[in-house]
């Protein structure tokens, strides 16, 4: 098949540091390319890979001081998408909303995942307008908070197999990967392993947005002499982090519509407690990948029990349910059933607009 991936342009594809959506669509373009497909990548210049690459813009944005606009090239690749459109048998968005008043006039089959949180008051009122969009959710949980929109699939996420190596949990440490924000909650991870007499390794990046947060709620608390502080890591430096981990601490504060992290965990074999919310429940399986707890206390005390865990058996759940080629085989037939239906997307009939 004949496909085009559509990547945000915030991040490069796939990221240099931190950036979970433009690392799915990497993982998902070169599986399709390993499974015989014709790939073209619209991206940021500084991507890599092997599909066609169509750099919109020739770096990522959030490296380009120079941009003070980040939508005016969100525009130029729409309008890129449209001129092109006719040379794919299908279009796979990762850009939400953005890419919707454009499906609507093109003739090829077209799908858009849904990669964030779809529980705004802004949304529910757009998809009152864009119920016939066909999307992808990457949870059935994600689907919670917008249950009218045109959900077509549920594909969880995946990462190449050799990607990550079973580790050991030698270093003897917890660990926390990912950002530094409120609805991350670090602070809980950080009064879990103090409780537990446990070292906690923190790997995460600190937007601008959450610099308030970082300076006023968790500095102060890593003066503990168990509490280090790494800031941002690489993609190379993951399999290091993770594998030598005794275990991972996911006590999100909301209700995570994936969480990439959960599987790159697994994939090391390393075990995951995390508050059994959002879509914890359908990634992990506790007492298997990982151990559920309620509270605080609950995750200090699981945190004594996770070698108890087999972390070959944690690698071998990754391996079976959380691959790239598995996600990029559940793509490729949904898009074939798009392809053989072969609809245009219909304008929707709208009267008043309703908020959520």
């Amino acid at each position: 098949m004949r496909i085009a991936q559509i990547a945000p342009l915030v991040e490069a594809v796939p990221p240099k540091l931190y950036g979970g959506t433009e690392r799915v669509v990497s993982y998902i373009t070169e599986a399709l390319i390993e499974l015989g497909h014709d790939v073209t990548l619209f991206a940021s210049g500084d991507s890599v890979t092997k599909a066609e690459l169509v750099p919109v813009w020739p770096k990522a944005l959030r490296l380009d001081s120079a941009v003070h606009d980040n939508i005016a090239p969100v525009f130029m690749m729409l309008e890129q998408i449209l001129r092109r459109a006719k040379e794919f048998d299908v279009i796979h968005l990762h850009l939400d909303y953005f890419s919707y008043p454009l499906l609507r006039h093109l003739e090829v089959p077209a799908i858009t995942t849904l990669h964030g949180p779809l529980g705004l008051k802004e949304l529910q009122a757009l998809y009152r307008y864009y119920s016939d969009i066909p999307v992808v959710s990457i949870s059935n949980s994600q689907r919670e908070p917008l249950p009218y929109a045109n959900y077509v699939a549920t594909v969880y996420h995946g990462l190449p197999k050799d990607l990550l190596k079973l580790g050991n949990g030698s270093g003897g440490y917890l660990a926390f990967l990912g950002r530094i924000s409120p609805e991350k909650a670090p602070d809980a991870a950080i009064r879990m392993a103090v409780e537990a007499g446990l070292p906690l390794k923190i790997a995460a990046k600190v937007d601008v947005i959450d610099e308030g947060y970082f300076e006023a709620e968790i500095k102060p608390l890593l003066d503990h002499p168990n509490i280090e502080f790494i800031g941002e890591i690489g993609e190379g430096e993951k399999g290091e982090f993770l594998g030598n981990a005794l275990g991972l601490l996911f006590p999100t504060g909301w209700k995570e519509p994936f969480g990439l992290v959960m599987i790159e965990a697994m994939a090391c074999g390393t075990p995951v407690i995390a508050y059994p919310q959002g879509s914890v429940r359908e990634v992990l399986e506790d007492g298997v990948t990982g151990l559920f707890v309620a509270n605080e206390h609950e995750g200090a005390e699981a945190a004594r029990r996770l070698r108890q865990l087999d972390r070959g058996r944690i690698r071998a759940e990754f391996e079976r349910r959380f691959t790239a080629r598995r996600m990029a085989q559940d793509y490729v037939e949904l898009y074939r059933k798009r392809v053989k239906r072969r609809e245009p997307v219909a304008v929707s009939r709208w009267g008043a607009v309703r908020g959520g």
